[in-house]
Parts: C-alpha cells; structure tokens; sequence
C-alpha cells in the first residue's frame, strides 16, 4: 500500500518539474520576442534598469514595434529621442541580463 503513495507522489512531482520547465522556455522565448521587437540585438545600444522600468537606447526607434511590446506586457513606454523607457516590472533584470548574454 505504501508503494502506491510513493508513485503517486513521485508522478505529481514528475508533473510539476515539467509544468516548470515549460514556464523557464516560455520565459525565453518572451524575451526573444522582445528584442525582435526592440529591432533586434543588433539595434541596441545600450540598456538601464531603474526597478521597474528598462531604459534602452536604440539606433533606430522607427522599427521597434511598440504595440507588441505592450500585447507581451509592458504596462507603458515612454519615447524620448532614441530612447524607450518601458514599464516591464519585475522582468526588467531579466531582460537587461538576457541582452547584455547576447551581446
């Protein structure tokens, strides 16, 4: 009877390891996303972080595509000459971490 509890248990763990890695890939391929939107790797110059905000200096803002930026999230964007400030909340350490491997 104990061995029973034993595989139900490892099973449910089995579960939850795949369920987190899904989410690790799903997370990855968000940030992709986002630096195509950005224009690529190749369009940043550089990036800033300030809590929830990322700042990101670009080449040419005239490609990034703004409104797909904020349909992955970003609760607002501010353009200043080429800059974007984006509002991504906790994820922007993850995003300027995920650039500068890149880079």
């Amino acid at each position: 009877m104990e061995w029973e509890y034993v595989v139900i248990l490892l099973i449910i763990l089995i579960i939850l390891w795949a369920i987190l890695k899904a989410g690790k890939k799903d997370a990855h391929l968000q940030l992709n996303k986002l630096v195509d939107y950005l224009g690529g790797k190749d369009n940043i110059v550089s990036t800033e972080i300030n809590l929830s905000r990322f700042k990101v200096t670009l080449k040419d803002v005239s490609i990034v595509d703004k409104e797909a930026i904020q349909k992955l999230g970003a609760k607002g964007i501010v353009e200043i000459d080429n800059q974007l400030k984006i509002i991504l909340g906790p994820n922007s350490k993850q995003l300027k971490k995920y650039i500068e491997d890149l880079k």
